[in-house]
């Protein structure tokens, strides 16, 4: 419906978003490292790593080769899998246009357990919905749909240019696109198409947000902030005011 591109609000709180940054070169590292020419590589990582509903409830056994780590860990190392290098794309240009602004608003390491813990709320709600599943769950799009929710609350009058429909560049509130994308992802989950996309990691991840950047947000970032207004430019060399005379005027979308 809407591809970010672009957003002007500019940080705060912190110089930069190192943890943004960091989080995104390790998706790409990680994509990279567990893609393969042979296919059956690449899915045996990706049941490895990825998040298995029978797997994680005990309902099921991983065969002992294909056992990476813990069941217990998936609940975080699925979110750094993906599918494709669009799947990954879509994710990361997510979390680029729309991550700074809540690391800024919750500090570096909230924010990355902020991030973790929306990871942890997709798996977990994604396995409640499908607790039978063998297939795996893969994708950042739970940690993503976090930081989605939390940048609209946090900033709904912002600004942010779009492709809407892929296309056609708009500048428009975050209140529009993000709220619109928000509906949509719930829209599919109680619609019940879940064969590509798990709608029910997306709802995890909304709801974490939601709640979380309530309570890990920095003391003094408001809730529903508006727009920064943009100040006039000032000349370089003003022009002199008389004496006499008093002056009465005062003078900034995923697949699984």
């Amino acid at each position: 419906m809407f591809i970010p591109l672009y957003d002007s609000n500019h940080l705060r709180h912190i110089k930069h978003q190192y943890v943004t940054i960091g989080l995104i070169a390790i998706n790409v590292a990680v994509y990279f490292l567990t893609s393969s020419p042979d296919e059956y590589t690449t899915q045996a990582r990706m049941l490895g790593l990825g998040y298995i509903p029978s797997v994680a409830f005990d309902k099921a056994i991983l065969p002992a080769e294909l056992t990476m780590v813990p069941a217990l860990l998936t609940y975080v190392t699925y979110a750094f899998l993906h599918n494709d290098i669009f799947h990954l794309g879509g994710n990361m240009l997510f979390l680029w246009v729309f991550g700074d602004n809540v690391e800024d608003a919750l500090g570096y390491f909230r924010y990355l357990a902020f991030y973790l813990l929306c990871a942890i709320a997709g798996a977990l709600v994604h396995g409640l919905v499908t607790p039978d599943s063998q297939a795996p769950l893969i994708g950042a799009s739970g940690a993503v749909a976090g930081i989605v929710t939390a940048y609209l609350i946090l900033y709904p009058r912002v600004k942010v240019w779009v492709l809407a429909f892929g296309r056609i560049p708009l500048r428009i509130p975050a209140y529009i696109s993000l709220g619109l994308w928000i509906l949509f992802q719930l829209s599919m989950f109680f619609l019940g198409d879940a064969e590509q996309i798990s709608w029910a990691c997306h709802l995890g991840g909304i709801v974490a947000g939601g709640l979380l950047v309530l309570v890990l947000r920095s003391r003094d970032v408001p809730l529903f902030e508006h727009e920064e207004e943009e100040q006039p430019a000032r000349s370089a060399d003003p022009a002199p005011q008389p004496a006499a005379v008093a002056d009465d005027n005062p003078a900034p979308w995923g697949r699984r």
